[in-house]
């Protein structure tokens, strides 16, 4: 039986991962957090992979607040590019396989077309510079790297959760309206990673890819959706980005091509207006 280590345990994707384990029985899943395993530390890392023997490594922790991290450089670094650099030089050591994820804010978003693996990043800021290095990292030492964006799930703090306590408790919001991406369920993330492992050959895992839901919507399309599917009747105004400054600038266009993920994996995608729908009605059970 194989054995998946799965870092960054108790967020979003990471929960995900565990909701899932009962799914792919044929794996042996290791949850770790912070507590449980510190991958700032290369030493911790080395001990770990000496005691248990891991074929893969899912690594989903990360630095994610990202107006944060313009003033917080180098905790950002640490956790989201030289943790990465020690998990995938120990992962190669060990004949392990990484599978490291990061995000579409590694682009400047200035285009509108859908964005490639091959099309060259540009971060705008120091969350979407970071996770550019620790990707430099990972492909350095063959892993598979997993580029996602506007994730949420029922797990943890997120957009959809946000919008929908905000809409019960005012008559409306302002919402941005000129920056599109693709929401992106966090459970979908984690049935395609595990579905790659299971139906892959493990020297085939390794790259660059995209892996969003279907389609694309800007902020205010995401929460007037939010907003249709469970009958809130708060009001969304739409804005310009200029109305709503933050510390690091977002990209306006980060709407991802998943061709080649589908191509080499066979990975299926949904639609995000149906992964929606499916994440709230499990949030009101």
């Amino acid at each position: 039986m194989k054995t998946i280590l799965v870092t960054g345990a108790n967020g979003q994707l990471g929960n995900e991962l565990k909701y899932l384990e009962n799914s792919f029985t044929d794996f042996k899943f290791i949850f770790t957090d912070k507590q449980a395993l510190d991958i700032t530390n290369n030493e911790a890392i080395l001990s770990f992979f000496k005691i248990n023997e891991i074929d893969f490594c899912i690594n989903t922790a990360a630095y994610t607040a990202v107006d944060n991290a313009e003033n917080d450089q180098e905790n950002a670094m640490l956790l989201n590019a030289t943790a990465v650099k020690y998990l995938a030089e120990v992962c190669k050591e060990f004949n392990a396989k990484l599978i490291h994820v990061s995000t579409d804010f590694v682009f400047d978003g200035k285009g509108n077309i859908p964005l490639k693996e091959k099309n060259k990043p540009n971060p705008l800021s120091v969350y979407g510079a970071t996770k550019l290095k620790g990707e430099e990292f990972a492909l350095e030492k063959d892993a598979l790297v997993i580029r996602t964006s506007w994730l949420y799930s029922t797990f943890g703090n997120n957009f959809v959760k946000t919008m929908l306590r905000l809409g019960t408790e005012r008559d409306e919001l302002n919402i941005i309206a000129d920056q599109f991406g693709t929401p992106t369920y966090a459970r979908d993330l984690a049935k395609a990673i595990l579905d790659i492992i299971s139906n892959n050959k493990v020297e085939n895992i390794k790259g660059l890819y995209h892996f969003s839901n279907k389609g694309e919507a800007s902020w205010f399309d995401f929460t007037k959706e939010i907003f249709s599917i469970s009958n809130i009747n708060c009001k969304a105004n739409p804005i310009p980005t200029t109305k709503y400054p933050t510390p690091a600038e977002r990209p306006k266009y980060s709407v991802m091509d998943k061709s080649k993920i589908v191509d080499d994996f066979g990975v299926v995608l949904k639609d995000w207006k149906v992964s929606l729908k499916e994440c709230i009605e499990k949030l009101n059970i």
